[in-house]
């Protein structure tokens, strides 16, 4: 799930205390495969965004950790899914969407007071058409028209993303020496992943 964007997986991981993401944002090439020890490594866990790579499909990830844990460790694949969309609303669940309905509509009845004239309706300013979402937890219209300067409409995700921050504390959970440099914006600039196995025998 989550087509190009990598907030599932890289939260996933991070609830689970995964080994590793791959997402989209933070390309990754074989090296980034090879970074364990797979021969000693006892419940390895990955995590991989719906479209983080053409090639290093869910199925080859797989292909590949079988292939090198034969005769030492099984391996299982599982696509989460629907699954990852949740089950029963939670009480915070109802009561957010409760506040942004309500919001939607007060929204909704202003623009239409505002636009009414002589029985016709004149939405035709770029505030008339608006996307309602959280933004430090305020609710927020913005409109459409503005927008467009912030989206990657081609992956259909935002070009500045909050939660890249969380990066590094999910490769320093995994104990893996790195190093990063993130933009206020949240965006990773240079990124350095080696494995502890790297980093001792001097092989960076």
């Amino acid at each position: 799930m989550g087509g190009y964007c990598g907030y599932l997986a890289n939260m996933g991981a991070l609830a689970a205390g995964a080994d590793a993401a791959y997402i989209f944002e933070e390309q990754f090439d074989i090296r980034e495969l090879q970074v364990f020890d797979l021969l000693t490594v006892f419940g390895l866990n990955c995590y991989r965004n719906e479209n983080c790579n053409e090639n290093y499909t869910t199925d080859f990830i797989y292909q590949l950790y079988s292939e090198e844990g034969k005769g030492v460790f099984d391996c299982r694949k599982n696509v989460l899914g629907h699954m990852q969309q949740g089950g029963a609303p939670s009480p915070f669940d109802r009561n957010f969407g409760t506040k942004i309905s309500a919001k939607a509509m007060q929204w909704i009845s202003k623009k239409l007071k505002e636009t009414y004239r002589k029985g016709k309706v004149f939405a035709n300013t770029d505030d008339s058409v608006c996307l309602l979402g959280m933004r430090r937890r305020n609710l927020v219209f913005q409109p459409v028209a503005e927008l467009k300067n912030e989206t990657d409409f081609v992956h259909r995700i935002p070009m500045e993303q909050w939660w890249l921050k969380l990066r590094p504390l999910m490769k320093i959970l995994a104990k893996y020496k790195t190093s990063y440099d993130v933009s206020d914006s949240g965006q990773l600039e240079h990124v350095a992943m080696h494995s502890p196995k790297e980093a001792e025998t001097g092989a960076i």
